[in-house]
C-alpha cells in the first residue's frame, strides 16, 4: 500500500512523491503522465542497471511508445558534462523529442545528471525521479535541484528543474552496502537538526530499527525526512532565503570532500561538517556544551565519522572560500540556535572555521 505527498510550487500543486515498498504501482503512476503516447528513456548507472534495470524495463514494456535504457559508469567522478553529452547523443539517436520522458533510476548522481539533461535537452523535457539510495530518497530527489560537477567543484553547473513525479521504493534500500546506507542517513539526521527536533528524537528512539533496516521504520523515516524538505523548498524553491538551511554541514563538508578527492562519501563529509557547525554554534553560545556533545556523539551509532585524520586545515579553509554558497566575501554559514532550529549566519570567521577543523581533526599521540 502506497502513500503520497504533494509538492507545491508558487502555492500550486507541482508533483507528487509516492512512498511504497516495491515497483508494483510504477506503471500506473506513469500512465497518469501519459506514457502511452510517449517514448521513455531510463537513465541509470552501471551498478543500479544490474540490480533494477531489467525489472523496470519489463514493467514498462508495452506501456509506452518506446522504452530504452541508457547506462553510464557508476561513481561521482562521472557526474560531469561529458556524461550529459553522452545522454544527449543517445536521445538524439533514439529520436527523442520534447514530448517524451526521462526516468532517473538510481542515487543522487543519477538524479542530478538526468535532471540537468532533462532541463537542457531541447530546452526542456519531462523527467521522473526513482531514487534508489537513502541519500537520494531523503534529500537529493526532492526540490528540483539538478547539476553536475565541474573541474572537481561539486554541482557548479546546474539548473532548478522540477520532476513530474518522485517514486520512492524503500525496498531498494536493502541492496545498499552499509557505508552507502549510513551515508544517506547523514542527510536524514540533518533534517531533524535544522527543522524538527521531534523528528531528531524519533531517530534516536528508533536507532536499532533503522540500523536493522526494518521496512516499516524506513518508510516512516523517509516520509518524515521528505516532509521537512518539502516545507523548506516550498517556501523557497530557488534558494533565495530559507532553503539555504538545507546546507547545514555542507560548507565544511564539501571542502573536506574535495580535499580528500571524493574518497569519503558525501554523507560522511556532511556528518563531519555538521559536527564542525555544531561546534561553532556552541562557541557562539547558542548550543550548550551538552547539546553539542550529544549532537556529535549521535552520529556514532549510525556509523558516521566525527573526526578525521590527515587534513590540512588551511587548505580546507581555502576550499570553503570557493564554495558556491559564498556571497561576496562572506559565507552563508548554517548554524544551530537549538536542535530543530537552524539559522543563516554571515559572521563566521576564518578563526571560527579553523577552530572547528581543529575540533574534528584527529591527531594520534606523538605526532
Amino acid at each position: 500500500m502506497s502513500s503520497r505527498m504533494n509538492i507545491l510550487f508558487n502555492k500550486k500543486p507541482c508533483y507528487d512523491i509516492v512512498f511504497t515498498k516495491d515497483f508494483e504501482e510504477l506503471p500506473n503512476e506513469l500512465i497518469t503522465l501519459g506514457i502511452k503516447e510517449r517514448r521513455v528513456c531510463i537513465i541509470t548507472d552501471s551498478k543500479v542497471a544490474s540490480l533494477y534495470g531489467d525489472e523496470v524495463l519489463q514493467l514498462l514494456d508495452g506501456e509506452c511508445l518506446k522504452n530504452v535504457l541508457f547506462s553510464f559508469p557508476a561513481g561521482e567522478e562521472n557526474k560531469t558534462l561529458e556524461t550529459v553529452k553522452d545522454i544527449y547523443r543517445f536521445l538524439i539517436q533514439e529520436g527523442f523529442d520534447r514530448k517524451d520522458l526521462l526516468i532517473a533510476l538510481g542515487g543522487g548522481v543519477t538524479g542530478d545528471i538526468t535532471g540537468y539533461a532533462a532541463a537542457t535537452y531541447l530546452r526542456g523535457i519531462d523527467f521522473v525521479q526513482i531514487p534508489t539510495t537513502l541519500l537520494s530518497q531523503a534529500d537529493s530527489s526532492i526540490g528540483g535541484k539538478t547539476g553536475v560537477d565541474f573541474d572537481g567543484y561539486k554541482n557548479m553547473v546546474g539548473a532548478f528543474y522540477m520532476p513530474k513525479l518522485v517514486y520512492m521504493n524503500v525496498g531498494t534500500l536493502k541492496t545498499l552496502d552499509d557505508r552507502q546506507f549510513f551515508s544517506g542517513f547523514a542527510e536524514v539526521m540533518k533534517h531533524g537538526l535544522i527543522k524538527d527536533g521531534a523528528f531528531y528524537e524519533w531517530l534516536l528512539e528508533n536507532m536499532y530499527e533503522i540500523c536493522d533496516r526494518d521496512p516499516d521504520t524506513l518508510l516512516e523515516m523517509v516520509q518524515k525526512s521528505c516532509l521537512v524538505k518539502k516545507l523548506v523548498v516550498e517556501k523557497d524553491p530557488t534558494e533565495k532565503g530559507d532553503r539555504a538551511l538545507l546546507n547545514f554541514g555542507h560548507t565544511i563538508g564539501h571542502a573536506i570532500e574535495k580535499y580528500k578527492g571524493f574518497t569519503l562519501t558525501h554523507g560522511e563529509c556532511v556528518a563531519l561538517g555538521a559536527v564542525a557547525a555544531a561546534f561553532i554554534s556552541w562557541k557562539h553560545e547558542w548550543l550548550s556544551m551538552e547539546e553539542y556533545y550529544e549532537i556529535r556523539d549521535m552520529f556514532v551509532p549510525f556509523h558516521l565519522p566525527i573526526s578525521i585524520e590527515d587534513i590540512d586545515p588551511q587548505e580546507i579553509l581555502k576550499l570553503t572560500k570557493s564554495d558556491k554558497k559564498m556571497e561576496g566575501n562572506s559565507i552563508k554559514f548554517i548554524l544551530l540556535k537549538k536542535v530543530g532550529k537552524a539559522v543563516i549566519d554571515r559572521t563566521v570567521s576564518d578563526e571560527d572555521i579553523l577552530n572547528a577543523l581543529a575540533e574534528i581533526h584527529y591527531i594520534e599521540d606523538g605526532e
